[in-house]
Parts: structure tokens; sequence; C-alpha cells
């Protein structure tokens, strides 16, 4: 007989401001220590030298990573001039001497309006893309050509901060796939004396925002006094853009086995519009989403993510397992 799994001990959201240093794998397998359990995934990959907002998934909540494939992200960053790297970051090797320049602002922010809007970038030789099922770092690394083709990304805000010396500090505000560290090797090429991403912190994540965020250490620490549950944002406070429904037992069960469902337009409640402070302009870079409810039960506990098939009946597209 096939035993059953245990359930995860925690089900929700994590917001953790990852260290530099650390790869975001680093950190999931942190948070796996501590709370003892391996459900635990995250939300788009932060590089080693970034630190800031990284959002782990635990227990049930992993299924839900497909609704914020698209979340908007915000970053702090700082971009040296003067030479380029072979990673386009302050961990990679430089491309030639340090040319040390003065910069100038009107320049700076010319180039900042230059890349802002929808434009076709190159990732990083030194990135995870994959060339033929392979991630690009691994070729680049064995000195083997990597030819990695533009990709459209999207900035909605490339804000100029302050210039100290030959570092410049920029707010930024992208769709997710956009690559920091290519903004600055390509602000660099136009300037003609280099650049690369010296330091970059992210802020947010959709509605996920560093003032909400927890160290490892001091999580590590909550969960030794048995507060971890303190800094976990539950299944019920997820997607809270999304409008909701509860529905009766009957309805229930048919939305337990995955089976369409009816609901009155009285039974749907609007979601929550407001948008956190720190958070993006939006939370979604603007693509098409269907329309979507959280569906909970008569316990307020969140059953499902259903989708309309046509006005009034919705199929569940993540069915949640029911509480131990």
């Amino acid at each position: 007989m096939t035993r059953k799994p245990r359930p995860a001990p925690y089900d929700g959201a994590l917001v953790v401001d990852k260290p530099r240093g650390r790869t975001s794998h680093d950190v999931v397998e942190a948070a796996r220590r501590i709370l003892g359990f391996r459900q635990i995934g995250h939300l788009g990959t932060l590089d080693p030298l970034a630190t800031g907002v990284l959002v782990l998934l635990l227990g049930r909540a992993t299924r839900f990573a497909q609704f914020y494939a698209g979340r908007r992200k915000r970053y702090d960053c700082a971009f040296r001039f003067g030479f380029a790297t072979d990673t386009y970051d302050a961990d990679g090797t430089p491309l030639g001497p340090d040319t040390n320049p003065h910069l100038d602002r009107n320049d700076l922010e010319r180039l900042a309006a230059a890349f802002t809007g929808k434009l076709q970038q190159t990732p990083p030789p030194f990135s995870a893309k994959k060339i033929h099922g392979r991630p690009a770092h691994e070729l680049a690394r064995k000195q083997k050509p990597v030819e990695l083709k533009p990709v459209e990304v999207e900035v909605f805000e490339f804000r100029l901060l302050g210039i100290d010396g030959p570092l410049a500090r920029f707010a930024v505000e992208c769709a997710t796939g956009t690559y920091i560290r290519s903004l600055a090797h390509e602000m660099g090429q136009q300037l003609a004396y280099g650049a690369h991403l010296a330091e970059i912190v992210r802020t947010a994540v959709g509605e996920f925002t560093l003032d909400h965020a927890i160290s490892l250490d001091d999580f590590a620490r909550a969960a030794q006094s048995g507060r971890a549950a303190e800094w976990i944002v539950p299944l019920g406070n997820l997607l809270t853009e999304l409008p909701r429904v509860s529905v009766l037992p009957f309805v229930e069960r048919r939305v337990r086995h995955g089976s369409r469902f009816q609901v009155a337009l009285s039974q749907v409640r609007a979601g929550r519009q407001e948008i956190p402070e720190g958070a993006p302009a939006q939370l979604d870079s603007g693509e098409w989403k269907p329309a979507r409810v959280r569906v909970f039960n008569q316990q307020e506990q969140l059953i499902a993510i259903a989708e309309a098939i046509v006005p009034r009946t919705y199929q569940p597209v993540v069915v949640l397992e029911a509480d131990a």
C-alpha cells in the first residue's frame, strides 16, 4: 500500500532578504534546513552578487508559482563606469583598463530614457539562458562561444538617483526576464568607456517588498523560538488581487474533484487593488490574463484557483489538497 506523503508543516510565502554571495538555490536549501521539509521553491532567481527580495513558496503554495510569473520587479543598483567585465558585473574579469571617466548627468539621463519601454536585449553570456539545452554560463566558463539571441524585455522606469565618481545609481522597474547586468553593459557600450553592474538590491517582486523581508539568520532564530509562522504569508493572503468566492459544501466537493462549477454574481467579491508602498506601480507587466477567482470553502480555507469558462461558470486550474 502506497503511503500518503505527509503534508508540509507550513503553506505560504516567505520573503527573504538574500545575502550577497549566496545563490537562490543556497537560500532555498537554507530554508529547507531551518524548517525541516523540502517542499520549498522560489520566485525569480537572483544572481549571487544581488541582495534583496527573494520570495520562497512553501508547501501547497509552490503550486501558485505559475500565477506570479508576470510580476514586475524593482531594483536599486549601481553601475560602475570605466570598464566592462565578461560577466557584466563586479564578479567578472575586467575586459580592459579602468578609464575612470567623468560622468555627465545629462548623458546618463538621456540613455536611461532610451532604455525605457520595450526593447531588444541580449542576455549576458554568464546566465542561465539555454543554448541547445545547456545553460550559457557552462559554455562561457569553458571558453566556448556563446551566441544568445536578443529577446524583448520591458523597462517601466529607469531613473538616475545620483553620481559618485565613476559610480552611478539607478532605480529600475522592469518586467520579468530583464537583465540589469545587460542594461549596465549596454549603457557602457553607448558611452564608449564600458560599464558593469557593481551593486544591486531587489526591492520588490510584485507585492512582496524589502520592508517585509527577513534575513536567513533572523528567520533561523525565529524558527528556533517557535515564531516561524509570524513571517510566513498564509495561503489565504496570497493572490489577493484576484476576486474571491465562497462556496457551499456540495460545490466544494465538485471543486475538490476538479469539476466545473457555477457561482452567482452576488457571490463574487472584488480583489484587493491597493499597491503596497515600495511595490511596482502595477503588480504585473501588463500581458493579458484570464479571468480567475480564488475559491474558499465555508471554513474560510482557500481550496482552489479557478478560471472563467463562460460567464458564472468556472474550471479549477489548481486544486489544493484538504488541510490535514
